[in-house]
């Protein structure tokens, strides 16, 4: 009976062992350089915006060099708009639930390659001409490097293109260049 509880004991222990080198838990944030893509007029003139996200990651360790890693994030998206020289800039800024699902190629114990698909859902949008006409879901496609600094801190730097219409009144795409910093626990 000793040697059986023994036993257990022994296989849980490294069950959990595994498990934990296997699946890793963290939280990540960082800066977005945003802006939209589409046909506009000569007549309006656009920037990019600066904006923020932040949420929870995950990293799932499937071979020595390649992992899975999905993310839950808050992410700011947009641009700002001119009409003419005379008129104020017109902000517009769209606050997504996303879902980034990349594939992480390490080249060593240092340095990935990262690439994936991405569901965005709408959840807020601010603009300064009171319209409210962003698409509630979005898809995109997003590639990157990341780099482990630690075994629990990392730095990522990610280019994310929207493969569906932002806008239900214009041709209009996110992009978006995010920097990264990151713990896992």
């Amino acid at each position: 009976m000793k040697k059986i509880i023994l036993a257990a004991i022994l296989f849980i222990a490294t069950s959990a062992a595994v498990q934990a080198q296997l699946l890793k838990i963290g939280v990540k944030a960082g800066v977005n350089f945003a802006n939209q893509t589409g046909d506009f007029p000569d007549s309006i003139d656009k920037e990019g915006i600066t904006s923020y996200h932040a949420g929870l990651v995950a990293e799932v360790k499937l071979l020595d060099k390649f992992s899975i890693q999905p993310e839950l994030l808050y992410s700011t998206t947009g641009a700002s708009y001119k009409f003419d020289e005379v008129s104020d800039d017109v902000k517009n800024e769209l606050g997504y639930i996303s879902i980034p699902v990349m594939a992480k190629f390490y080249l060593n114990k240092t340095f990935s390659i990262e690439a994936g698909p991405q569901a965005s859902f709408l959840v807020s949008e601010r603009n300064d001409f009171d319209i409210k006409n962003g698409e509630t879901f979005e898809f995109g496609l997003n590639a990157g490097l990341g780099v482990k600094l630690t075994e629990s801190i990392f730095l990522q730097g990610r280019y994310g293109i929207g493969l569906t219409e932002a806008s239900k009144n214009a041709d209009v795409k996110n992009s978006v260049f995010q920097i990264s910093a990151g713990f896992m626990f």
